[in-house]
């Protein structure tokens, strides 16, 4: 058991392409590279929504979820053979099923590219156990007190990096062309770095009515929600909690942080 607390992770994942970030890349493997080494990773990612919470693949040999159409054929033939995790999918059940609850497995399932992309970044060899689970709402209060009742695994090693993007409209982003970011991304990433900065867990649980152009930065929220389990798991430190990656990606915000 580790004798320090493991930090909680939210991450700015991106399409598959922003792994040909050379910024972006860098600033992920700097991130890694100043962590302890994790015992292993749980992954909560914007791009898998079940319910009940759902545990990803435990074995080693599950091909990866290429969960993204039209890209160049490259893209389907990364790999990322990280070791299973059994024995955390067995924690996982053991804490996240609370009075009535239940926790399902899809063996079958394995890591989607908002786990991968940056896992490949972050940890290229491949060799810490990694676990998947599902966002089985997404229901900001729901998954920060999920990520409460895991965060025992911070004390075992365990990194719980949930992967979404701070701001997330494509269908915007692919009316206007390349070059400052708009102005609703822009409002919507300084109000959540202020806001965590600030350490005001209730502004950022009604981020709909709080925060400027929500509807904008996110028509719908599944890459914002994983910032609540990765905040849930980290809140008893949350005063210590930084901004690690800042800056834009087509105009999205790639702000990420590290909660201590």
């Amino acid at each position: 058991m580790s004798t320090t607390r493991t930090p909680t992770l939210y991450l700015s994942h991106g399409a598959p392409p922003l792994a040909d970030d050379d910024r972006w890349t860098r600033e992920l493997a700097d991130w890694s590279g100043g962590l302890a080494r994790p015992r292993a990773i749980l992954v909560v990612s914007a791009h898998w929504e079940d319910a009940p919470l759902t545990v990803g693949a435990t074995a080693d040999d599950v091909p990866l979820t290429y969960d993204f159409w039209g890209f160049p054929q490259r893209y389907y033939e990364v790999v990322y053979p990280a070791p299973g995790a059994p024995w955390l999918a067995e924690r996982v059940r053991e804490l996240a099923t609370g009075p009535g609850g239940s926790v399902r497995q899809d063996p079958a399932r394995g890591l989607d590219h908002g786990a991968y992309v940056p896992l490949k970044e972050m940890y290229p060899e491949a060799d810490i156990p990694v676990l998947q689970v599902s966002m089985p709402t997404l229901d900001p209060s729901t998954l920060l007190a999920l990520g409460r009742r895991l965060a025992p695994l911070r004390d075992e090693g365990v990194l719980i990096v949930g992967s979404g993007f701070t701001t997330h409209n494509l269908r915007e982003m692919s009316r206007r062309p390349h070059g400052e970011p708009p102005s609703w991304s822009a409002e919507f990433d300084d109000w959540v770095h202020r806001s965590v900065s600030a350490h005001d867990v209730d502004a950022l649980l009604d981020f709909r009515h709080k925060a400027p152009a929500s509807a904008l930065a996110h028509p719908r929220s599944d890459h914002f929600a994983p910032l609540f389990v990765a905040l849930g798991a980290g809140l008893d430190g949350h005063e210590r909690s930084t901004s690690t990656v800042d800056g834009f990606w087509h105009g999205l915000a790639k702000r990420s942080f590290q909660f201590e």
